[in-house]
């Protein structure tokens, strides 16, 4: 297969957004990603993909799910993070930050789409441990990874004798379809013993259940696979990539010393009382976080968590730097790369600098989407921005007001090679209490 890559932002306008149906995913792409089923993920068929975004977009945009999501993370960290950090404190010090945060929105997501809740993240670290299922998804990340740089005829000989990379894949794979799988079959349960009580009927805030409510009522019975793949979708949004970005930024802002000062001081006019109690964590509070906003949104311009990204032809076409395109040929561009070029960020493009992102009347300064692609651009971006933000600015918040977190000296900070940008060694920090 050809293959052109680029970083130029006008291709990359071009290609997502300007002359969006003439780039799919295509069959070779398909291939590498069928864990993903016919999710929207990996869906090329334009109709199919703009009616399963429609209605993941309806769900998503529900009220009710964004007050069940608000309140299942800030339980999530009352009950779990924050008083796991507080014990790590005390008796160990240090803690692979990212492994601890790669658990909690595991659970979070399993808790908002499957109506689950299987705890990976505990409240103490003695009790933190590494559940096979979730441990699944990080091995499928980094086989994902292999299947792009390794030959097809290589990896799809592992595969048929199930030797390396792919007998890891085959293994992970079960072990996380059986997870949700079971989950599903645990959730159609409950709602045939719930059938006919209306209050309980009522309940159901979590997506798995509302899809199959929405069907029920549609007279149609929603199948399993649907549900996995939908399942999956969710996981790879909202698990690994969150977690990954929220690492990324803690490691910025421990290193840098001023943002991190300017980050409590805006939490602290904003969010706490003058006796020191909490004035609330909602939507206005955190509405008033420009500077916050601005650092999470440098943290994913330097460290996006989906870091290369790619399109196949349909027809030919001539992209706006001049390159010729044949059908079937391939465009990788590298979302990395693009968040560090000089030529869209300026002189200071490789500082971390949450300032660049607000204007003199102290507002975020909107940035088209084909130059800060963290969430991608066009019609296929990404569903759950808002609720990315949220999550983020809610663990920061959270976290950067209780504790202070110093980076192991000696630990490397490294890329890891794996579908989502995480960090190689993870995030070893010691954890401080603070003084407020």
């Amino acid at each position: 297969m050809n293959c052109i890559l680029t970083a130029d932002p006008m291709n990359v306008h071009h290609i997502t957004c300007k002359n969006f149906s003439n780039y799919g995913k295509g069959s070779t792409l398909r291939e590498i990603f069928d864990y993903f089923g016919e999710g929207i993920i990996n869906s090329d068929n334009l109709h199919a993909w703009k009616l399963e975004r429609s209605i993941l977009h309806s769900l998503l945009q529900r009220e009710t799910f964004s007050i069940f999501l608000r309140e299942t993370i800030q339980k999530k960290l009352e009950n779990d993070l924050i008083p796991f950090l507080d014990h790590t404190s005390e008796v160990a010090n240090e803690v692979d930050l990212q492994f601890a945060l790669r658990r909690f929105t595991f659970d979070i997501v399993c808790h908002c789409f499957l109506g689950c809740d299987p705890q990976t993240h505990p409240n103490k670290i003695s009790k933190l441990s590494h559940p096979a299922y979730a441990r699944a998804t990080v091995v499928m990340e980094e086989v994902l990874f292999h299947r792009h740089i390794t030959p097809r005829w290589l990896w799809k000989l592992q595969e048929w004798l199930q030797i390396g990379q792919e007998k890891k894949f085959k293994e992970a794979r079960e072990i996380f379809d059986k997870f949700l799988y079971e989950c599903i079959a645990s959730k159609r349960e409950e709602k045939n013993r719930c059938k006919g009580i209306k209050e309980v009927e009522d309940t159901d805030l979590d997506l798995l259940g509302v899809l199959m409510e929405e069907g029920a009522q549609k007279g149609r019975i929603i199948d399993d696979k649907y549900l996995r793949d939908t399942a999956v979708t969710f996981f790879a949004a909202g698990s690994g990539t969150i977690s990954a970005s929220l690492s990324w930024f803690f490691w910025l802002v421990s290193t840098h010393p001023r943002v991190e000062a300017k980050i409590l001081e805006e939490i602290k006019e904003n969010c706490i009382n003058q006796d020191g109690t909490w004035i609330g964590s909602g939507v206005e509070e955190f509405g008033k976080l420009v500077y916050l906003h601005g650092a999470i949104c440098e943290a994913l311009r330097l460290f996006p968590t989906v870091p290369y990204d790619h399109k196949c032809a349909i027809k030919s076409d001539t992209l706006p730097s001049g390159h010729h395109v044949s059908p079937n040929t391939m465009i990788l561009y590298s979302l990395y790369a693009m968040g560090r070029m000089e030529q869209i960020w300026g002189h200071d493009c490789m500082e971390f600098k949450p300032e660049r992102w607000i204007s003199e009347s102290g507002e975020i300064i909107p940035i088209p989407s084909h130059k800060f692609i963290a969430f991608n651009a066009g019609p296929r971006s990404c569903l759950g921005k808002d609720i990315t933000f949220t999550e983020m600015k809610m663990v920061a918040v959270a976290i950067l007001w209780r504790f202070q977190m110093k980076v192991v000296d000696g630990h490397p900070i490294t890329p890891r090679f794996s579908m989502v940008l995480t960090i190689e060694q993870g995030l070893k920090v010691k954890v401080t209490k603070r003084c407020t």
